[in-house]
């Protein structure tokens, strides 16, 4: 595999933090440009970082001193040097199409953490070990968009990655409806606790958007391409309520569901335990080798115990029971900002590379 020259839009964010410790040691892709606001811009990343790195570990020594470029202004200087970017700007929503859509115009693939561009209805909105044949939907963007080489892709919203991924291989047992309310860690906002302290023993219930995005969006990943466009599934039908919780990283969802098609609990658990899916086949370096992994501990999963599992990049479940409202019950819980954003979009990258679209 060839090593591919990528740049990181945001690179001073949260997500885009993540992004530069998960991209160190990547076999395939090497950060060439780090890029951000105006405000940013001609420093040395680990200035522009300053007091607001927020990860576990040290910026790497191979990145401390690149300079930032500007995401807007310097952006033929960008495209020049990558293969393709990774985007987590803070931004309007109208700026980032904007933005996006620049790049992708001046051939330069996009791959989006941002939520802009994922109602689009041929943009690829991608959780690879569900949905990697809405890839296939590529080429009619391109068209759209007079481009060659550019597009976008982008991945789901965070919030739903530890429930979707729990509900998808039981599909074919007719889910008629899905209830999840969702715990959602203070990084999911781009804050720690130092950052926002009212957060310290306490809970909020309402996120903005959230409630939303967890329930349209799972529509449109299991939803199937159709005269040049993807259609969302009209079935199941979901309702969420969404809260921030004071857990610094870590999305748990309790998850009832309905089927029309009735099964046993063992038979949910196998199909748990052994769902592979096209990454896997892939042997793709992001990949987790157990996507979904079942704990039979009632006390799991926890967030300290199990949001690292499989590098951060798997699914853990637990507590699944007979309801007495809905058929089944579960507890599940994935790595907001690994899984949920800049692990799942490398992931979607070396999906794209392994299929050619890059």
């Amino acid at each position: 595999m060839k090593k591919y020259s990528v740049g990181i839009l945001g690179a001073t964010g949260m997500v885009g933090q993540r992004f530069v410790t998960l991209l160190e040691n990547h076999p395939w892709f090497q950060i060439k440009v780090l890029a951000a606001s105006k405000n940013s811009a001609g420093m040395a990343y680990k200035d522009a970082v300053n007091g607001r790195w927020f990860m576990p570990i040290a910026i790497p020594e191979n990145i401390e001193n690149m300079i930032v470029l500007d995401a807007e202004n310097d952006i033929d200087k960008i495209v020049s040097m990558v293969d393709f970017v990774f985007c987590a700007v803070n931004m309007k929503k109208e700026q980032i199409v904007a933005l996006e859509e620049k790049y992708a115009k001046l051939e330069c693939p996009v791959i989006s953490n941002n939520s802009a561009c994922r109602y689009f209805s041929d943009v690829p909105m991608i959780l690879p070990e569900i949905n990697p044949e809405h890839i296939e939907i590529i080429p009619s963007q391109k068209k759209r968009l007079g481009t060659k080489r550019g597009f976008i892709a982008v991945k789901p919203n965070c919030s739903l990655q530890s429930f979707v991924p729990a509900i998808n291989p039981l599909l074919d047992l007719e889910v008629e409806k899905v209830l999840a309310c969702t715990y959602q860690a203070i990084s999911g906002a781009g804050k720690t606790f130092e950052t926002w302290p009212k957060m310290i023993d306490n809970l909020i219930p309402y996120i903005g958007g959230e409630e939303e995005k967890s329930e349209l969006e799972p529509l449109k990943i299991w939803g199937h391409i159709e005269n040049n466009k993807i259609i969302n599934a009209i079935h199941p039908k979901i309702t969420t309520q969404c809260f921030r919780v004071p857990v610094s990283n870590g999305h748990t969802a309790a998850v009832f569901v309905s089927f029309n098609k009735k099964t046993s609990l063992d038979e949910i658990k196998f199909r748990w335990q052994n769902y592979k899916s096209t990454v896997q086949e892939l042997n793709l370096p992001s990949a987790p080798k157990q996507f979904l992994t079942y704990f039979e501990d009632n006390a799991r999963p926890q967030i300290k115990l199990d949001r690292n599992i499989e590098n951060g990049m798997g699914i853990s479940i637990g507590r699944l029971r007979e309801d007495s409202q809905y058929d089944i019950k579960f507890v599940c819980m994935s790595h907001n900002t690994i899984r949920g954003a800049a692990g799942g979009a490398i992931l979607m990258a070396e999906l794209l590379c392994a299929k050619k679209y890059i």
